[in-house]
């Protein structure tokens, strides 16, 4: 394995510290992908309390003879300077830019072939996007990823919350679930000059809601002609297999170009730390499951 330090975004208003990383042979023709994060500030390893999914992920690739480029998210380098202006924060300023320019960086690299990319999470609900507004992909992979929107996950993930709760703890945790519930169904008939004006929790505007669901990912997923990998965790806490998974089935089974699969035991991250099924599992330290990242590459040289 080779490790070499790029910069995603060199030249533009945000460059990025990120990481390529090759086969010990790295000729020409290389297969390469693109890892794109899941939501909020994240590091190029996608370093999450005990866990580094991406840097997992890039190591055991590299293994099969396959490149991966990871970077620094946006926010994580430059959040300070976005929230200046937080109503014009978009997954587009936040997210999709910078994967475009990592996949363009790959193109102009003489020893990489094919580009693919692996969206986790968020970055799997936008894969698709990522892919039409320029990423132009060979095959994507989608690891728990949803087709459903960024606010029904969430008010899923704090009503499951409120759950582990009782007495009036239990009662102000529903009340608050309620609350954004009317808050979120409210983002539908604003203007976008109004949505960029509504703050919803902390400095997040209604606006990055609003924008993400005008672009919603299964108006590219059922014109996808290409190769889709899409993956989940059975014990995934964060986004739901019974949901999400079973959404994408739903949407694309049959499908010639789409694979599916549900891995038993694993977590959002694709390890099997999974006896609290809350962030807490995330300080056990461990690897993503070898079943995941073979079946990764084996897709990658398949296609």
């Amino acid at each position: 394995m080779q490790q070499e330090k790029v910069v995603v975004g060199e030249g533009t208003e945000f460059p990025l510290d990120s990481l390529l990383t090759l086969p010990d042979v790295a000729e020409s023709g290389i297969p390469s992908v693109v890892l794109v994060h899941g939501s909020g500030p994240q590091d190029k390893d996608e370093t999450i309390k005990a866990v580094a999914p991406f840097r997992d992920i890039a190591e055991a690739l590299a293994d099969k003879g396959i490149a991966t480029l990871r970077y620094d998210k946006r926010t994580q380098t430059y959040g300070k300077e976005m929230m200046v202006h937080p109503g014009n924060i978009t997954v587009e300023s936040e997210t999709i830019e910078d994967a475009i320019r990592a996949a363009h960086l790959l193109r102009d690299d003489p020893r990489i072939g094919k580009v693919f990319i692996l969206g986790h999470s968020l970055g799997g609900m936008l894969a698709p996007r990522i892919d039409a507004e320029g990423g132009d992909f060979d095959g994507i992979i989608i690891a728990a990823g949803s087709p459903r929107t960024l606010r029904e996950i969430m008010l899923d993930q704090f009503a499951e919350t409120s759950t582990q709760y009782k007495g009036l703890i239990r009662k102000i945790a529903d009340k608050q679930v309620t609350k954004l519930a009317k808050e979120f169904a409210a983002i539908d008939s604003m203007t976008d000059e109004e949505a960029q004006q509504k703050r919803l929790f902390g400095q997040t505007r209604a606006y990055y809601f609003k924008e993400m669901e005008a672009h919603p990912a299964s108006q590219y997923l059922e014109s996808m002609t290409k190769p889709v990998f899409i993956f989940q965790g059975d014990k995934d806490f964060q986004v739901y297999p019974e949901k999400d998974f079973e959404g994408y089935r739903q949407l694309l089974e049959g499908r010639p170009n789409v694979a599916l699969k549900l891995y038993p035991g694993l977590n959002h991250v694709f390890n099997d730390s999974c006896k609290t099924r809350t962030i807490k599992d995330y300080e056990t330290p461990g690897k993503v499951d070898p079943r995941v990242t073979d079946d990764i590459a084996r897709w990658i040289l398949s296609n």
